[in-house]
């Protein structure tokens, strides 16, 4: 059997009751995601912004790095990176968190009204580090995460006038992005280490992220279980050190949940994982050592409610991939001109009709000259 239909049929992790062929899902036809004509057709020639899109697709630039967004008196943060969308009114408000280091990170807002205008930007974090992935809860909060040694999660306010507040038993690690499973009340957390884990924090009270249980995947014999981190202040020992059979995954990235499924991306060997909650089971979505497919560099991902997976790339060629449920993999965009750069901050506003991201160093190559750009076309439900 050829790898790619082995690696299409196997599970990578297993439950407890089963060792391989879990319970097919619209998400998990045919994993892993093998390269194909994208739903929106091919990219056409870069726009004025320099931006590949396919045809009906506009791209506008919402802020950049070290300017006065428009429309309001607000400068925006260097090194955009790791955002998200939320509800506010007939409007929405565009999180972006700011992966800068010595205490000069945080993130930041822009507050949209129901016709897309831009009608203020503000900080709602400061004084922290390397802020670089994160995940939006239910209840309305941005978790932003330091990616640093032993670093914090903060829960943020996107509406602003209310101050952040640090998360300490969530677990002190060089934390990367958080996703939140409302069907089973956790938060799963990924960690930005060449030999780091795969976490989910269990808050005591749902709502409520001041106290709760670290987990940490681990496997024993094709078995996957969660097991409690003794210590999630990470000192001495490091919080993936703590475990044994704790499950290595090779530089965690982003991390999106949805249906009972949380995909998660690693960089070291450029993977799209999909843990499914509901049979406790590991895939490997998309792996492009395997299919050969576009996708290299993974970074930030989010998705659609009918099945499309949106993934930004680190480096490689500039893109914003779209993985499709009957696993394709396609370009959805590509930036041009900003080569020492990396893609990030992907995320819909609530209608779905507007993709928001940034290129964190834009075409300058440094963290002070980041752009962030929004999409407007005709998207898949």
């Amino acid at each position: 059997m050829e790898r790619r239909h082995f690696l299409r049929a196997a599970v990578v992790g297993a439950g407890s009751t089963v060792a391989l062929g879990f319970t097919l899902s619209r998400d998990a036809m045919a994993y892993p995601a093998l390269p194909g004509p994208s739903p929106y057709g091919p990219l056409q020639a870069a726009n004025s912004h320099g931006i590949m899109l396919p045809q009906g697709f506009t791209s506008r630039i919402i802020a950049r790095s070290g300017q006065t967004v428009t429309g309001t008196s607000y400068v925006w943060h260097g090194a955009p990176d790791g955002g998200a969308c939320f509800a506010d009114g007939t409007g929405w408000i565009y999180v972006s968190n700011s992966e800068l280091g010595s205490a000069a990170g945080g993130a930041s807002a822009v507050r949209f009204s129901s016709t897309g205008q831009v009608t203020g930007a503000y900080r709602i974090l400061s004084g922290t580090n390397r802020n670089c992935a994160g995940g939006a809860t239910p209840w309305g909060t941005w978790l932003s995460c330091e990616e640093v040694d032993r670093g914090y999660v903060y829960e943020t306010y996107p509406g602003g006038g209310t101050a952040a507040v640090q998360r300490p038993a969530m677990g002190r690690f060089n934390h990367e992005a958080a996703a939140v499973d409302p069907d089973r009340r956790v938060v799963y957390l990924t960690e930005d280490e060449g030999d780091g884990c795969f976490y989910r924090f269990v808050p005591s009270t749902w709502g409520n992220l001041s106290s709760g249980t670290l987990q940490v995947l681990r496997e024993s014999g094709g078995v996957l279980s969660w097991v409690t981190v003794p210590d999630p202040d990470g000192s001495p020992t490091r919080t993936r050190n703590q475990v044994s059979g704790a499950k290595r995954f090779n530089g965690g990235e982003g991390a999106y949940y949805r249906g009972g499924t949380c995909f998660f991306t690693t960089k070291g060997d450029n993977r799209v994982w999909a843990y499914n909650a509901v049979t406790n089971t590991l895939a490997i979505a998309y792996d492009d050592n395997v299919s050969g497919a576009p996708l290299s560099g993974v970074d930030n991902i989010t998705g659609k409610a009918g099945g499309d997976l949106y993934v930004a790339e680190d480096g490689g060629n500039m893109e914003i991939c779209i993985i499709t449920p009957d696993d394709i993999v396609a370009p959805f965009l590509r930036v041009t001109g900003q080569s020492s750069s990396e893609l990030c901050g992907v995320a819909f506003n609530p209608a779905g009709n507007r993709l928001y991201f940034s290129s964190q160093r834009g075409t300058s190559g440094s963290s002070s000259g980041g752009i962030t750009y929004e999409i407007t076309g005709p998207f898949r439900a």
